[in-house]
């Protein structure tokens, strides 16, 4: 029989104590709320004013809503008043020390059946609750911040968790009306184990001067449509206690993708700890402020476009979704397109294609029939390369594999006009190997779009060591021309978004396996926990199965990161031909259509 939990006590009235304690109160639960003195108390009732203030501002409760809530909750200093709390939700700092001394205390304060819950982000859950006589009795409930209007809680159970316990603790979240998603007690949990990884990755990339700062968030919030950049989102955090969350990570894991980048100690060393600080990878206009200001790093993500060459006609090459993708947005934005396929009756095939989409667009008032028509008289098609020796750019679309693009460089490289960019639009390969088919390494750059090009806004312009400073102008000009948002990076694997992506994908996939949690958790605590369009699985398969363990595997190959070895349970997966909705089958089962 499921316990019937009312009076629910909260050891701690920081921001997430406070905010754990207005939850509460605001199902209609008798709380009893205590700190470590009277300032705390008086700290913590603030809290709580702000908070339910704003609410009612906001029209999202009433004054007298307001009042009675604030009357549900009693503060104090004594813990001996939770004596006969049926839950105890323990809110205060990241301390294993300071945790386990309240836990001590509780435990022979309240009574027998009474849970004990530890709200902690990273610390262990089955450390803590060794400090206890009653570990069974012991869990985690990690909400989220501001805890009133976030909807996550990870639940987090040892491997003595009583099973009753982690059911009565998921039916009281429910009640509160908040998700819960259950795992086993590991570094980081759900979300921050998954998130932390990915950040501190991002960090990396930007320690080593690969990316400026704004494209390495732009792409991600371009690429993969999420809320917020890893580097803007650190600074939302803390710089400091990302440090101290990796740090905490690591030393449980002893991943060496979970070790602090350096460059954040530094920053921590040198008081920039985000907008908390008023500066962090970003300056703020004030400590607290979320408004970016101009600071002296803002001129890295400038290219000079004054060094670019005129584009006016623009060859594709290549006949499938993305090339005719790529065909679209160009000639919709009034540039001349050659189209090149092998035979005739493929270019018209292509072209056909352009011209559904472009029937889509008019049918849905997003484009007008004139202009339609204009867009497809700009489009002419081709099917020896010598028809594209006007062209001052080229972007090559054929499949993904190398030898099949080198042969079409060489050919571009025989019929070019000097002068003329070479562009080519692999995700994987090596943009380098391209350009040695050519005589004009220099010329050769990746302008990787991202599918559907007439949606997404993304472009990754790749840069080899040897193409010149005025060509990845030229691409980034044409990006602007195009309406898309250019971002610039080295000639390596994954480029930015998918070199911080799939190993993010392949770490929920050793989750998976691991046994800490459910596909269907994880993926919950990703969109729900930090805002994410999509989780983990439900990615991995609208992607293909297949596709993500290829470029996990171009990864791995690239870096020899241990870290980046595809999770021996997405090669199972392919070898069995579950590749995803595609097949019908992957790591979840679709209705195929």
């Amino acid at each position: 029989m499921a316990r019937d939990i009312r009076n629910v006590g909260v050891v701690g009235l920081g921001t997430m104590g406070a905010g754990i304690a207005e939850v509460l109160a605001r199902s209609g639960l008798a709380v009893t709320a205590v700190e470590l003195d009277d300032a705390g108390v008086e700290r913590g009732r603030e809290h709580l004013r702000n908070s339910t203030g704003r609410a009612v501002a906001k029209g999202k409760l009433g004054e007298t809503e307001r009042d009675e809530l604030l009357g549900r909750i009693s503060l104090g200093t004594d813990l001996a008043a939770l004596a006969d709390a049926d839950l105890v939700i323990e809110a205060i700092p990241e301390s294993l020390e300071l945790k386990a001394e309240v836990f001590a205390r509780l435990d022979g304060i309240i009574g027998p059946e009474t849970i004990l819950a530890s709200n902690t982000s990273s610390l262990s859950i089955t450390e803590i609750g060794m400090h206890t006589s009653r570990p069974g009795k012991v869990v985690g409930t990690h909400f989220f911040n501001p805890a009133p209007v976030l909807r996550l809680i990870e639940v987090v159970r040892t491997v003595v968790t009583e099973p009753d316990v982690v059911t009565d603790v998921v039916e009281f979240a429910g009640r509160l009306g908040k998700t819960p998603v259950v795992m086993g007690d590991r570094a980081g949990f759900i979300a921050n184990a998954l998130l932390f990884g990915y950040l501190n990755h991002a960090v990396r990339m930007y320690e080593q001067r690969y990316a400026t700062r704004e494209d390495l968030d732009a792409a991600m919030r371009y690429g993969c449509g999420y809320p917020m950049g890893p580097l803007a989102l650190l600074d939302l955090i803390g710089l400091d206690t990302a440090y101290e969350i990796l740090d905490t990570m690591y030393h449980q894991s002893r991943n060496r993708l979970h070790a602090p980048a350096p460059l954040l100690k530094q920053m921590i060393t040198a008081g920039l700890l985000g907008r908390k600080s008023g500066r962090g990878f970003y300056t703020y206009q004030a400590p607290d402020s979320p408004e970016v200001v101009t600071d002296a790093l803002s001129a890295e993500s400038t290219v000079d476009s004054s060094a670019a060459r005129p584009v006016r006609t623009v060859g594709v090459v290549g006949t499938g979704t993305m090339a005719t993708g790529i065909v679209e947005v160009l000639a919709r934005r009034g540039l001349d397109i050659v189209l090149r396929a092998r035979t005739a009756d493929k270019a018209a095939a292509a072209i056909a294609k352009v011209r559904k989409s472009l029937d889509k667009a008019v049918a849905k008032g997003k484009l007008g029939e004139e202009d339609a028509v204009a867009t497809l008289g700009r489009i002419t098609p081709a099917v020896e390369f010598g028809e594209l020796a006007g062209a001052d750019l080229v972007v090559e679309a054929v499949a993904e594999d190398l030898a099949v693009k080198q042969a079409v460089f060489t050919a571009l490289d025989e019929v070019l006009r000097p002068g003329a960019v070479l562009a080519t639009t692999t995700s994987s390969l090596p943009v380098i190997e391209c350009a040695a088919a050519t005589s004009r390494p220099a010329d050769v750059v990746g302008m990787h779009f991202f599918n559907p090009a007439p949606v997404m806004k993304l472009v990754e312009v790749v840069s080899t060591i040897a193409t010149a400073p005025e060509v990845a102008a030229t691409v980034h000009a044409l990006c602007d021309t195009a309406g898309k948002h250019p971002v610039h990076c080295g000639d390596r694997a994954g480029f930015i978004v998918n070199a911080l992506l799939f190993p993010y994908l392949n770490d929920a996939v050793k989750m998976l396996e691991g046994h800490y949690a459910e596909a269907e958790d994880i993926d919950t605590a990703m969109k729900v926990g930090c805002g994410l369009p999509m989780g983990p699985f439900d990615l991995l398969d609208v992607v293909g199965l297949d596709v993500s363990l290829a470029i996990q595997r171009t990864l791995y190959n690239e870096f020899r990161e241990a870290g980046f070895a595809p999770a021996p349970l997405l090669e199972h997966l392919v070898t069995a031909g579950r590749l995803g909705r595609k097949t019908g089958k992957g790591f979840k089962d679709h209705t195929r259509r």
